[in-house]
């Protein structure tokens, strides 16, 4: 989607900022024991206080269930779109949470996704944690107008590859929104390997471009499994894996992150 008028960008800004909110609602609310129904019920409720609501629930793609829950609860091995149905086991210390928050806010999207340690957290992964948000950090600022999105790509994957030794997961990625949770273009995390594997790698980012950006991290193979018709995507040899996403509006200047806030919370919680 591209926005170019100063009420749709108003409008863009408080539905991420709701987001944001919520993020740092969860901050002061996370810790070791609650199970991800406890957590789930949680958004919901707060997301109603902000008069906002879940784009995420009963949400459909075509062969699978609707999505049964307000969030996405991503643990440990877990990449992306983790239920609260999919266990029932409490939180404990250690323990990675990737909580994807995607709401409705006066009929405009806000969609974005940050990772959580519970109480403390090992070596590996807080450095996993870390490179996740400085690669979201990096590829927001090759988001120039008039460069290919291509860019972004490149140096997210040069510096979680090349220079930091993680894993990027093929085949997700992120998105244009905007009054709908997803539409073009796809932003891959990494470059396309062979011609037409990513047919958007040269288009442009524009002025006005309304994208979320998502890069999905594993500590070792980037390989993913899930069953077909369910949800949760996870890691193939059981590493842990975060995910980061933000809310980024192309301007003349050049690229806005609407939810810059998320970078000042405190991510290990508890």
């Amino acid at each position: 989607m591209v926005i170019r008028k100063e009420r749709d960008v108003a409008a863009a800004e408080a539905a991420a900022g709701c987001v944001v909110e919520m993020h740092r609602r969860l901050v002061d609310f996370l810790r070791e024991g609650l199970t991800l129904t406890e957590i789930d019920e949680f958004i919901g409720r707060e997301l109603k206080s902000m008069k906002s609501r879940s784009c995420f629930i009963r949400y459909r793609i075509p062969g699978q269930s609707p999505f049964p829950s307000h969030s996405c609860l991503s643990v440990n091995e877990c990449v992306v779109h983790g239920t609260h149905v999919m266990s029932d086991a409490p939180l404990v210390e250690g323990d990675l949470i990737s909580i994807d928050i995607g709401v409705r806010h006066n009929g405009w999207i806000g969609d974005a996704a940050w990772t959580y340690a519970i109480k403390s957290c090992s070596d590996e992964s807080r450095r996993l944690m870390d490179v996740g948000k400085e690669s979201l950090r990096r590829g927001i600022l090759a988001m120039q107008p008039g460069h290919r999105l291509a860019e972004w790509a490149r140096a997210v994957q040069t510096y979680v590859e090349d220079e930091s030794g993680f894993s990027l997961v093929r085949g997700l990625g992120g998105h244009g929104y905007g009054k709908s949770l997803h539409g073009p273009p796809f932003i891959s995390n990494v470059l396309p390997s062979h011609p037409g594997e990513w047919p958007d790698a040269n288009s442009l980012f524009v002025e006005g471009l309304l994208v979320a950006v998502e890069p999905m991290i594993n500590a070792g193979s980037h390989e993913v499994s899930s069953e077909p018709g369910d949800w949760p995507i996870c890691t193939v040899d059981g590493s842990m894996s975060v995910h980061y996403e933000a809310d980024v509006l192309v301007t003349a200047q050049g690229p806005r992150n609407l939810t810059a806030g998320l970078a000042e919370l405190t991510d290990v919680v508890g």
